[in-house]
């Protein structure tokens, strides 16, 4: 979704519109940012003092960054100038053509943490290589970075143990742990770890694997994908049987029918999304070191298979910015020779290749062997971002020949640029240490510097900063509505090329703007011109197959992986999704993911619009629990129970305080300074009370936090919901700073995350009530007026700011502040 790119609206019928605000550059130009780019600019990413100030500009980090990695030079030429290198990096950043992958823009130049995103780590079949595996996981991510792990070498469960005389726990057992291990584990301080699991389709485990995450919220954290070979999908298609057989001795343990075990990879895809597959035969084909070993594993979103220990630093090109927009009017396609600025193109190429090789140099390994294999193979992804806009400029629409043909040219142009700028490199510096023997050496590749050049990784937080669309994705919406709090205003984010076409053509109106910031499809207004409607179709509304053919046009030249989400509406069936599964294998890519609309349970309480009950549920900013939609659906126990008449739940009259409670008291963090909050639940394990202080008694911090408490204590006696007074507070900025990687943005944020934290203790009877009324929600909810009721995405509200998440890239994501979990 591209809402860091547009124009900001204030209010809900008329008012300013505030243009995107402009950072100078130093030296010459400027740094163009949205206000959203700053945003998580500013909470992700900008250097902090130990009291969570901000210490550092938009142009500040940049100019660290180029500084960074500019030094890498003189370790081959030690009279190298790097300070032209230097501001030949800034400019490339600054100017948004180009930015690195998260950990990149977070660590470099700081002397502490990694560079790269991507890393895969080994599992030995042992409790000392499980245990060594979880530390160096920890490692990897403690400072940004994801991993993969394959699965497929662990010993089934109840396999004899030799050493012990006991049995395997099993590889999803370990998963399990490795689980709990990643969730200790806030990278950076910034976001929660991630990672993939991986197992081969002939493990004997493989049906416990595909389930294991059937019940959502067990394994956290991890995305799972079944590696399945062009053997295993030809039995599917003839519905023959596999073989299963054990991995230490590849002795055959027993059989499964192809079809019913693809079925159950499908089932749960449609259900939740997982597990996805990688096609791990079209993997290896294009493994360029196969005397190092096989691939067996991707790092977390699965762009980037990897072999044990590998690490790769990813970067992405903002296509948006090097295309030619075509005059004006009408929608006629200028693709072609036309509409690219290959100059610009070529010359972005070169210049990230050396950038990313750099990276490499100036990185910092947790561990041993990732520095050894990463110097061995110096595997680099240079991706794309903005593909979206370009296709939009151009007046090509997403789902067309057109497009495909122009993805398929785009990324074939950067296959041949960054060949050619990794052999000059190789001629300087040398080849990859491990390009003697490699698959590259054998087909007659002249020496070059990187065993891997490109790689489509997810683009979410840093394609916010540059204003650009989300890697190969399409739009994801047009506009949208976030609401601010401390101003008691709507804000609407529009995309800035759909406002400029629709004030050009004479169908803007403040009200369409509305609606389609509600989740609403110009495909159901008549005032929007038909090749609007083409050329900015969002990912909803585009068929499954397109976004399929999409991703298989991008794969012929990338050398790694794509990550891509392949949508589905709610209304998709088993078939649908299985169709793209084999379509996907057909067409040559390596792996797929999918995500059906409406399909995460999360979601059920994001449905509806506070406005209008016609508008598409879960599309957009949402208010559970007041929109009309849901109201009218509410089931008679609701109402009884707002009414007051469902006993023990709510009551119109406070309880009174029992002679004794008990309670727990928490710490936390806050910009005032530590504060110390107790929940007291009475002899029902209800929430009953609280109280707050702040270490420093007295003044009006310390009299509001008493007024805040008195009135949550009053609220917890009369019954209302814990999780409606979280709501209320949660998000309420003051004084925003970070305790232990969780962003506290007030004294009543503070209470709220508190309170938050505890209740699920103390509320098993009202999170039964909840989850049976969700059930009823469920069935009960009514399709919107507007026909749209397949476009749903959002996937429950982000936890630093109750946005509403999307799922794209295989991650989730918050267009409010950058929160991205994958």
């Amino acid at each position: 979704m591209n809402q860091t790119r547009g124009t900001t609206r204030t209010g809900s019928k008329a008012g300013q519109v505030k243009r995107p605000a402009l950072s100078k550059v130093e030296g010459n130009g400027h740094l163009a940012l949205t206000e959203n780019a700053l945003t998580v600019l500013q909470h992700r990413y900008l250097r902090k003092d130990s009291e969570g100030k901000i210490i550092e500009t938009p142009e500040g980090l940049v100019r660290r960054v180029a500084r960074a990695l500019a030094e890498p030079d003189l370790l081959y030429d030690p009279k190298a100038k790097t300070d032209t290198i230097e501001e030949e990096f800034f400019q490339l950043m600054a100017s948004l053509d180009f930015l690195p992958n998260s950990p990149t823009l977070m660590n470099a130049g700081t002397g502490a943490g990694t560079l790269s995103a991507c890393f895969v780590l080994p599992l030995e079949d042992s409790m000392e290589g499980i245990m060594k595996t979880a530390h160096d996981a920890a490692m990897v991510q403690k400072f940004g970075g994801g991993t993969g792990f394959p699965l497929s070498f662990l010993r089934p469960k109840g396999a004899p143990i030799s050493t012990t005389h006991g049995k395997a726990c099993g590889p999803v057992a370990v998963l399990r742990h490795l689980s709990s291990v990643s969730q200790l584990v806030t990278q950076g301080g910034k976001r929660d770890g991630a990672n993939m699991a991986v197992m081969a389709i002939a493990h004997p485990d493989v049906l416990e694997f595909i389930t294991c995450k059937e019940k959502e919220g067990e394994i956290h954290n991890f995305n799972i994908s079944v590696a399945v070979t062009d053997e295993f999908m030809r039995k599917v298609e003839a519905g023959e049987d596999f073989e299963l057989m054990l991995p230490n001795t590849r002795k055959v343990v027993g059989t499964l029918n192809a079809r019913e075990v693809f079925q159950k990879i499908v089932d749960g895809a449609w259900r939740n999304g997982e597990p996805g597959m990688i096609f791990i035969d079209r993997v290896n084909r294009d493994n360029p070191t196969p005397q190092l070993g096989d691939m067996s594993a991707t790092n977390p979103c699965g762009e980037q298979p990897l072999l044990p220990f590998e690490s790769c630093n990813l970067g992405s090109i903002n296509l948006g910015k090097v295309r030619r927009t075509p005059s004006t009017g009408s929608g006629q396609a200028t693709a072609g020779k036309t509409g690219v600025d290959w100059e610009r193109l070529r010359k972005a190429v070169w210049t990230t290749v050396h950038f990313l090789d750099n990276v490499i140099d100036a990185n910092g390994y947790s561990i041993s062997e990732i520095k050894e294999m990463t110097l061995a193979t110096r595997k680099i992804g240079l991706g794309v971002m903005g593909f979206a806009d370009m296709l939009v400029a151009l007046r090509i629409p997403y789902d067309s020949e057109e497009g495909v043909t122009l993805g398929r040219q785009i990324m074939r142009f950067i296959k041949e640029e960054s060949d050619k700028a990794s052999i000059e490199l190789a001629r300087v510096r040398g080849p990859f240490p491990a390009y003697k023997g490699s698959r590259l050496e054998a087909m007659g590749v002249p020496p070059i510097r990187n065993a891997c050049r490109l790689t489509v990784a997810p683009t979410g937080t840093i394609s916010m900063i540059a204003g650009a669309s989300s890697g190969i994705e399409p739009l994801f919406a047009l506009a949208y509505r976030k609401h601010n709090i401390l101003e008691g205003k709507n804000l609407y984010y529009v995309d800035p090329q759909f406002e400029s076409v629709a004030r050009q053509e004479g169908f803007y109106s403040e009200e369409l703007m509305e609606y389609v910031a509600g989740g609403g499809s110009i495909r159901q207004r008549q005032e929007v011109p038909e090749w609007v409607k083409r050329v900015f179709i969002t990912a909803a509304d585009i068929a499954p197959e397109w976004h399929v053919r999409m991703q298989a046009a991008f794969q012929e030249s990338v050398d790694a992986a794509i990550s891509k989400t392949i949508n589905f509406p709610n209304s998709a069936t088993l078939d649908d999704v299985r169709d793209a599964y084999t379509q996907a294998w057909k067409l040559g890519c390596k792996g797929i993911t999918v995500y059906r609309a409406g399909s995460r349970e999360q979601e059920v309480l994001t449905a509806g619009h506070k406005e209008s009950a016609s508008a598409p549920t879960g599309s957009g900013p949402v208010e559970p629990e007041r929109s009309q939609a849901v109201t009218s659906a509410r089931p008679e126990p609701f109402d009884k129970l707002r009414a007051g008449s469902v006993e023990g739940l709510v009551s119109a009259t406070p309880r009174k305080r029992p002679q004794a409670v008990r309670g727990v008291t928490e710490r936390v963090r806050t910009g005032h300074g530590n504060m110390y909050i107790t929940l007291n639940f009475d002899e029902e394990s209800k929430p009953f009370e609280v109280f707050s202080t702040l270490g420093k008694a007295g003044g009006c911090d310390s009299a509001q936090l008493e007024a805040i408490s008195r009135l949550i204590s009053l609220a917890f006696r009369s019954g209302i919901d814990p999780a409606q007074i979280v709501d209320q507070l949660r998000g309420i900025t003051c004084c925003p700073i970070y305790d232990e990687g969780i962003l506290v943005r007030s004294t009543p944020d503070a209470v709220a995350l508190a309170i938050s934290r505890q209740i699920g203790t103390g509320k098993r009877e009202m999170a039964e009530f909840g989850k049976q009324l969700g059930a009823q929600l469920v069935m009960e909810l009514p399709k919107p007026k507007s026909g749209n009721g397949d476009r749903t995405y959002g996937v429950g509200r982000c936890p630093e700011c109750s946005f509403p998440l999307s799922y794209e890239e295989g991650c989730l994501l918050c267009h409010s502040c950058g929160y991205s979990k994958c």
